[in-house]
This record gives structure tokens, C-alpha cells and sequence, in this order.
């Protein structure tokens, strides 16, 4: 029989419990260590930071330098890693993502040369482990140690599959799968060693797409979808034998938006130049359409997915590109931002982190019912066109001259 005391040592212990079942807890920041974030889908877990800010925006921690180009930022164990051109050297950097002091650099001569644009690194680094990979603009593939810039292994990609390059040269973030990376090389995608870069295998010599692999497992089959420069495919990981195609044509060949995979084996994609978007059903190896429109058409970079709508920069090209959500199910228009350029965004804690060209930052709620903007401020000039990256409670942002500033959305205590 237990005694009244013990009894209300019971009731004690009991509400505790509950108590600290249901607090809210401290604010958790999370590394963000490849393109598109730890499930490759461009929305974080991270919980708890600061959506509202003073007229002048977030407080600037740091600011730094890192050349021309448009590579996000990959951010693992207190390291930051971006890339760009700086004097006519493509170069890796590393630097300390609590103060922008540069750790280490890697540099190489910068080949490429740039049409209809002004160039500069495309790719993010992919931290796995104690290693961070990198794959230039022509084919500069490389594997370093993360902590001190000492390169493992180099190969040339290009050179050693003698693939065709697209006119914006390579752009795909190496997606780590088991021991291999899985690049945009080639007609449908290349794996290589992640620990010695030998190729596993190749789809044939065909120009690129500029979008990322992304894996996924559909009907039991273990495979990457990417968007190649004519259409959307699915190989199989250990073979790179085709699984399934969709056959999607853009002007210029320009598939840049990572194909997004949702459970229950549907594949969203979108593009630019007038083309639209669509929700693929994969069905024993063949690739049909659920529905099709022009309500998001993707030009740069991805939507995101959160709870069953996707949000994105629609740029039908001939007019201002619009920020705008889109029901996944249907393709139907919920609503439309209009006070937007083409820039690109992520999503965090049920709201969206957007990042125009002309370098605003805006904080938009995730939702369906209305676009409802609760905070923006103008961090940056020149032409932004990368992906604004949260992590630990700092967003990093940067334009296409290299400017990179760190901003502190840490809550306060």
C-alpha cells in the first residue's frame, strides 16, 4: 500500500512530467551540410528563431568576400563552405561560420567561359563525414579533408568521361549515396568513388542538366531522379540503368529546379522559359502525368514543399517574376506575391526565407490562405540569385559579386 506521502511524491513526479512534456523547449539550430539542406528538400528543422526584426533588418554578424558566382553555402561543425571565382582562379572556401574568418582555400584555374551571363561558381559543397566535395564549373571534381583543405583525391570529370558540357557548365551539387557521389554528368547522371573519384558508372556523353540528384525509393526500387537537359529521369543508384523518363523540352535545355519526390511515388518538377511545371505519378517504370500547367515555372531554383503546397518563384520571363503558392494535389493558384523579383528561398519553422535579386530579405508565413509577409529588409545589392541558407540561428546570404553576410536570427533570451 503506498503511503499518502509517496502518494503525493506521485502526483508530483506526474505533473512534472507532464509539464515538461508539453514546454516548447529551447531553440534548436541545426547544421545545414549540403545543397538543399539535410533532406535534400530545402526546409529545415529548425525551430525557434527570430522572424521579427527592426526596419533595418537583422543584426550583420559578418561579412565576407568569397568571388563571382552563385554557390550557396554548406554548413557543418562551426565550418562554413561556399565556392567562387576570384582573379581568374575558381576557388573552394572555408571559413569559421562564427566569424567569416577564412580557414582554408583551395584554387584552380577558372576555364569556364561564360555565356549570356556573368559567371562564377554554380555548385554547393557536400560535407559527408570528415570530407567536403566540390565539382567546378568544368568539371573540377574534388574531394578534401572538411577541417584542413588537404585534397584527397582531383579529377576532371569532363575530361575523363569527354562528356558535353551545357552552356552554363556544371551545376550539380554531389549527392552522397552510400560510398559513391551521384553528379549531373553527362546524358543522365555519373557515380563515382566518394573515396577515390574513380567512375562507377556513366549514362553516355550528352550534355548536362543544372539541376541536383535527388534519391528516392519508389514500388521497393532504389534509384536518383534527375533533371537532365531534355527530360526528368530515374536510374537505378547501383547501375545507373534507366528506370523510368519523362520527356520535358525548355528553350536553351534548361532544367535547373531539383526534382521534388514525394511519398507514394510522385515527382513535382518545374522550369522556366515558358514551360511550366508538373506532378508525375511513377507507376511500374513509367512516368505518366497527374496534371500540368504554367502556374510555377521555376527558372533558377526550387520550390519548397510544406504541408501539401508548394511555394516558389514563378518567372514566365516576359513579365516581373512572382513568389507564389501552388496546392500540390491540383496545380491550383492559392495565392500570388507580386511585390517580388526572381530570387529563390527556403523554408523553416512554418515560414519561408525568400531572397529577391535586388537583395531584400523577406520572411513570408507558410501558408495557403494568404501570402502574409511578416518581416523584410533590404541586406544585400547587386543580383542575388542564391538560395538564402538558416543554420544555428543565422541566415547567410550573398550576391553574384561575392559579397556573403551572415545575419543573427538567434532568439533572445
Amino acid at each position: 500500500m503506498i503511503q499518502p506521502q509517496h502518494r503525493l511524491g506521485w502526483v508530483f513526479t506526474g505533473v512534472l512530467f507532464v509539464f515538461v512534456a508539453l514546454w516548447p523547449g529551447p531553440a534548436r539550430g541545426l547544421d545545414w551540410h549540403r545543397w538543399r539542406g539535410p533532406d535534400l528538400n530545402g526546409v529545415s528543422k529548425e525551430t525557434g528563431w527570430r522572424s521579427a526584426w527592426p526596419k533595418e533588418g537583422p543584426k550583420q554578424l559578418w561579412k565576407a568576400s568569397v568571388g563571382q558566382g552563385y554557390s550557396s553555402v554548406s554548413v557543418s561543425q562551426g565550418r562554413l563552405y561556399t565556392m567562387g571565382v576570384v582573379a581568374g582562379q575558381e576557388t573552394v572556401w572555408c571559413l569559421d561560420a562564427h566569424t567569416g574568418a577564412e580557414i582554408w582555400k583551395h584554387s584552380y584555374p577558372y576555364v569556364f567561359k561564360p555565356q549570356y551571363y556573368d559567371g562564377g561558381s554554380s555548385v554547393t559543397p557536400t560535407v559527408d563525414g570528415a570530407s567536403v566535395y566540390t565539382l567546378g564549373q568544368s568539371g573540377e571534381l574534388n574531394c578534401f579533408e572538411a577541417a584542413t583543405g588537404k585534397t584527397r583525391w582531383s579529377e576532371n570529370i569532363q575530361k575523363e568521361l569527354a562528356v558535353k558540357v551545357g552552356d552554363w557548365g556544371f551545376a550539380s551539387s554531389p549527392l552522397v549515396q552510400d560510398d559513391w557521389l551521384v553528379l549531373n554528368v553527362g546524358s543522365g547522371g555519373t557515380a563515382v568513388e566518394k573515396a577515390t573519384g574513380k567512375v562507377v558508372w556513366t549514362t553516355g556523353p550528352e550534355a548536362n542538366g543544372y539541376s541536383s540528384a535527388v534519391p528516392f525509393t519508389i514500388g521497393g526500387q532504389r534509384g536518383v531522379a534527375l533533371f537532365v537537359a531534355k527530360a526528368v529521369v530515374g536510374v537505378e543508384l547501383q547501375t545507373g540503368k534507366e528506370l523510368w523518363r519523362y520527356p520535358w523540352k525548355t528553350d536553351y535545355d534548361v532544367n535547373a529546379a531539383d526534382p521534388i519526390i514525394i511519398e507514394g511515388g510522385q515527382v513535382f518538377i518545374s522550369s522556366g522559359y515558358k514551360r511550366g511545371c508538373a506532378l508525375l505519378k511513377i507507376s511500374d517504370r513509367q512516368a505518366s502525368v497527374v496534371w500540368e500547367n504554367k502556374a510555377m515555372r521555376n527558372h533558377v531554383n526550387s520550390c519548397v514543399l510544406v504541408n501539401g503546397f508548394l511555394y516558389g518563384v514563378d518567372d514566365d520571363m516576359d513579365k516581373a517574376p512572382l513568389l507564389r503558392c501552388i496546392e500540390l494535389a491540383t496545380g491550383d493558384v492559392k495565392w500570388t506575391y507580386k511585390d517580388f523579383t526572381c530570387g529563390a528561398l527556403m523554408a523553416a519553422d512554418g515560414k519561408l526565407i525568400a531572397q529577391g535579386t535586388k537583395g531584400e530579405l523577406m520572411i513570408v508565413e507558410a501558408s495557403p490562405t494568404a501570402c502574409k509577409v511578416l518581416a523584410k529588409a533590404q541586406i544585400l545589392g547587386g543580383r542575388c540569385w542564391t538560395t538564402p541558407v538558416l543554420s544555428n540561428g543565422r541566415i547567410h546570404c550573398r550576391n553574384s559579386k561575392g559579397d556573403l553576410v551572415c545575419l543573427d536570427v538567434r532568439a533572445q533570451e
